[in-house]
């Protein structure tokens, strides 16, 4: 059985691969400390216990990238001879489930403390001798787990976007709940300082809402990239540009008179197939076929495999006809 080549990203996006692996090491040391500073200081503060949560499941993102990294450009084998691609499609699931969950649980948890109408309270803590109000340092912890949060997940989305990691860009959407959590829970800390209880929960709740929406987005999107969903792009989500370049490519060749193809998408390349009914060769099919071929790999690093077949009748399987 012959295996498919070793690939995945292309010289000049080493580089760029390089830089986000040292930004996902860098988050897991920083989540690593926010999580212990949060868990030191959170007191009875709802929103501050669902940012140390929080602090703990935005570890998944980073740590399924860095273990994805290590398998993802493994050579094929007999028992994996399409190579080890998928396992970033499995690792982005991973992602968007985590992210899912968080917002998940800021629903559940904020709304059940609103109808049992619990009352925080934040005590008084001696240091050195000193009595300080400890909503003063819980204010101190969400700012350092704000923004650095914010400034990694700024710097994550351009690489996500070149690398076309999904995976990395589910990460710097779990970095912005991350820094939103942060945000809602300052304002909730000192909500209760001035006595409105329902402060710290309502923060929590509003801010839940739109974490759960990217974490659902992600989640479906991660499903359908396993059920082999035509490419979608990583920041919007919408039909890779790319799928139109090969259908121009293929439909400007004066020698097919009829077409169809599929692509799919595993992990960081895509692969497909084309059938072609051409019109009467001049034995000259075989030649054409391989310029094709090779014309179309040169659209994009992404695309690894792509398979011409010519037949005499266009397949009904549900590929893409023209």
């Amino acid at each position: 059985m012959k295996q498919v080549s070793r690939f995945e990203y292309p010289e000049e996006l080493q580089p760029v691969f390089k830089k986000a692996k040292k930004l996902e090491w860098i988050t897991v040391g920083y989540l690593i400390t926010t999580s212990i500073v949060v868990f030191l200081t959170m007191g009875n503060s709802q929103a501050m216990k669902t940012a140390w949560f929080e602090d703990i499941l935005s570890l998944t993102p980073s740590i399924s990238f860095l273990i994805a990294s290590r398998v993802f450009h493994k050579k094929p084998n007999k028992n994996f001879p399409y190579g080890y691609h998928r396992v970033v499609s499995i690792a982005y699931l991973c992602s968007a489930l985590a992210l899912f969950s968080v917002g998940g649980f800021l629903i559940y948890d904020s709304v059940h403390t609103l109808l049992k109408q619990e009352h925080p309270t934040i005590g008084i803590k001696v240091i050195f001798g000193h009595e300080i109000w400890l909503g003063y340092l819980m204010i101190a912890a969400m700012l350092y787990s704000t923004i650095p949060a914010m400034i990694l997940g700024r710097m994550k989305l351009p690489l996500a976007k070149q690398l076309h990691e999904k995976n990395l860009y589910t990460d710097a959407d779990m970095n912005k709940a991350d820094w939103m959590t942060g945000a809602a829970a300052i304002p909730g800390i000192i909500g209760i300082g001035m006595g409105w209880w329902w402060a710290d929960s309502v923060a929590a709740l509003l801010i839940s809402l739109d974490i759960i929406k990217d974490g659902y987005t992600n989640l479906k999107q991660a499903v359908f990239d396993l059920m082999d969903q035509i490419p979608k792009t990583v920041d919007d989500q919408e039909t890779d540009p790319l799928l139109n370049q090969i259908e121009h490519k293929i439909k400007g060749q004066p020698w097919i008179k009829e077409h169809a193809f599929r692509m799919r998408e595993e992990g960081h390349i895509y692969s497909g197939e084309a059938f072609l009914v051409p019109h009467d060769h001049n034995g000259q099919l075989t030649q054409q076929i391989e310029k094709l071929l090779q014309e179309v790999r040169d659209l994009d690093w992404r695309i690894q495999e792509f398979t011409i077949m010519p037949v005499r009748k266009l397949p009904q399987n549900g590929a893409e006809e023209n």
